[in-house]
């Protein structure tokens, strides 16, 4: 298993330390520094910034927004990046949610895995240089009254096979990335709880006659050294809140329904309720401990070592990290320092 470190969202605040704790992973040795984007900072800025001061360590999007751009974008996007960055770029994609899909990119949240299924394979084979042409239920290329014609990209990535992952939360989903991805981005990925989650995507390889053995399943987890556990837990809950309570409306929310088949319904249901009523403190005090430790790394250095452990037998190959420490470089060591000692790497 490897390390990963996952930078968020830009402009939330921690921005003067992402590029320091970037290199800082690099020396550590992890493997990869992911960036995401909602609808604030956009996720491609911030990884060729990062590319362009360090050399090793490789630059994943997580996500790229597929309502956020053209198929034949993101694979230009894609193949420029990875050439600019030595062949060091992971192409990471969602659908994002309704709120955010029809309410900033004005696209309809209708069909998303045949939408998802249809974007990637537009872009894989414009990456792969081929005359891209299409006939799918949401993308047609060339359109078939004009005068478009088909095209083929004129750069030529750094490598042959950029790595997609896919962002997926429910089943359908899952069964997507295990068919079509090179890679799975789960959020509140717990071990104890994995086992469903990766029996869907276990399924959905063996149905396009493939295994998991080279598929790559990057779980983004909040990282919290210290002495007690729950101290450390305090820091979570705000993004635990969010995500259970306002990632979403009240009918549609993926997070939530998550916590919901994790064995956490009336929790959560209690958390979008004072989230959504606008008591932001009440919906932070309500995620129970529980759940904010079967979804991160909290604790001593010893405690975390075990917990890695139970994610590497879970099935997880690259571990990323989110420091919500206040001293994020030496929680990115701390977490190097547990990997080490769990003997997992």
């Amino acid at each position: 298993m490897r390390l990963g470190l996952n930078l968020g969202y830009w402009g939330t605040g921690s921005d003067p330390a992402s590029l320091a704790l970037a290199k800082q992973a690099e020396e550590l040795g992890y493997a990869v520094v992911w960036a995401a984007e909602a609808y604030g900072s956009d996720a491609v800025t911030v990884l060729t910034w990062i590319a362009a001061q360090t050399s090793r360590i490789d630059v994943g999007a997580a996500v790229l927004q597929i309502p956020a751009r053209t198929p034949a974008m993101t694979a230009m996007t894609a193949a420029t990046l990875d050439t600019l960055s030595g062949g060091r770029f992971r192409l990471g994609l969602g659908v994002s949610g309704p709120q955010v899909s029809e309410g900033w990119h004005g696209v309809r949240f209708t069909s998303p895995v045949a939408r998802t299924r249809e974007y990637a394979s537009i872009v894989r084979s414009a990456l792969r240089r081929e005359r891209v042409t299409f006939a799918g239920e949401h993308f047609t290329l060339p359109l078939p009254d004009g005068p478009g014609k088909a095209l083929r990209m004129t750069v030529r990535p750094a490598r042959k096979h950029v790595p997609l992952y896919l962002a997926a939360i429910g089943p359908k989903n899952l069964e997507l990335a295990g068919e079509i991805a090179d890679g799975w981005l789960p959020v509140f990925f717990s071990p104890s709880h994995a086992g469903e989650q990766l029996a869907h995507v276990r399924a959905g390889a063996e149905r396009a006659g493939r295994t998991l053995e080279d598929f790559d399943v990057v779980p983004s987890v909040p990282l919290v050294p210290g002495d007690d556990w729950r101290a450390c837990a305090d820091a979570v809950r705000g993004y635990a809140a969010l995500y259970l309570g306002g990632m979403g409306s009240r009918e549609k929310n993926f997070y939530n329904r998550l916590a919901c088949r994790m064995g956490f319904a009336a929790e959560a249901a209690e958390v979008q309720e004072k989230y959504l009523a606008g008591d932001r403190a009440g919906a932070m005090a309500a995620v129970p401990p529980e759940f904010l430790d079967a979804t991160s790394l909290l604790g001593p250095k010893e405690r975390i070592a075990e917990k890695m452990k139970e994610y590497a037998e879970a099935g997880v190959t690259t571990l990323s990290v989110s420091p919500y420490s206040p001293e994020p470089a030496a929680a990115l060591r701390t977490a190097a320092e547990a990997l080490e000692l769990a003997g997992v790497a």
